[in-house]
């Protein structure tokens, strides 16, 4: 079972009660309709949501477009017992990722009218069993995904540090003890631990809850002694602030791009319906 099955067994299970008992074989034709312009997410898998259930579905759109409100995003065409039992897993799968994409493509457009070369980066704030749905809305949007799970990058943060006593034994524990594959990321919160992290030669130092100010001049140190270690700027940032540190970091990462977005506004709409058979 993948997760477009989970998805539709956690919603249908045992089948749909309501439609089961009023449908008598009709054939529906129906649309998504965008209630609110965004950039469009998910529409890939609300086809094959569809599909599952035996529907023929098309998206009128690409994955990754604006999307005008009063359009039409997909159409589908199947019986009702297919098209009603998964209008529901795809409108929430097109409206969660539209809300992330559109979400990630605002703030790309912004920080890179500072810095054209900026990546917009997700974190690992996601949800539960959606984390890769929504780690392609944020590319959909023109981000970045960052590290898929603990297991494909090396990342050093403080509760790492506070384990190893000193964020140096930290970075040497995990060169001696990880595989030389792995990107290593190492969170540092003063300028202190900045110039030291740089001696050692990783790959990405993450400045974390500075001032845009304060990081400015801890990236600039940093450049110094490591210029081609990139610098990841998170903590404290916003839709508002982001530029700011978009100015001078390779990276901005911010959990509130898959923890706090909302989601976009779509409804699926019969159009026309053919009698079936009693």
């Amino acid at each position: 079972m993948d997760d477009i099955d989970r998805f539709l067994d956690e919603d249908v299970g045992a089948g749909d009660a309501t439609t089961g008992a009023i449908a008598r074989g009709e054939i529906l034709h129906a649309e998504m309709l965008c209630k609110e312009r965004c950039v469009a997410a998910g529409l890939a898998e609300a086809v094959e949501v569809f599909a599952r259930l035996g529907a023929d579905a098309k998206a009128m759109v690409k994955d990754g477009d604006w999307l005008d409100a009063g359009k039409v995003a997909l159409v589908v065409e199947g019986s009702a017992n297919a098209i009603l039992a998964g209008e529901r897993t795809a409108l929430n799968i097109v409206m969660r990722m539209s809300g992330i994409a559109t979400k990630t493509r605002v703030l790309v457009d912004a920080c890179r009218a500072a810095n054209p070369k900026v990546r917009i980066a997700a974190t690992r704030k996601t949800t539960p069993g959606f984390r890769k749905f929504e780690k392609r809305a944020v590319v959909l949007g023109g981000g970045w995904p960052h590290r898929s799970g603990l297991y494909d990058m090396v990342m050093v943060k403080d509760n790492h540090v506070q384990l190893a006593g000193g964020v140096v034994e930290a970075v040497k524990r995990v060169k001696a003890g990880t595989s030389a594959d792995l990107r290593v990321e190492v969170e540092v919160t003063s300028m202190e631990d900045a110039i030291a992290v740089a001696k050692l030669g990783v790959d990405v130092i993450m400045i974390d809850n500075a001032s845009p100010d304060d990081g400015r001049r801890i990236a600039t140190e940093i450049r110094k002694l490591a210029p081609r270690t990139e610098i990841e700027a998170s903590g404290g940032i916003t839709g508002e602030n982001a530029p700011d540190y978009a100015a001078w970091a390779d990276i901005v990462s911010l959990g509130s791009l898959t923890h706090s977005y909302d989601s976009c506004d779509f409804s699926l709409e019969v159009t026309r319906v053919s009698k079936g058979k009693d």
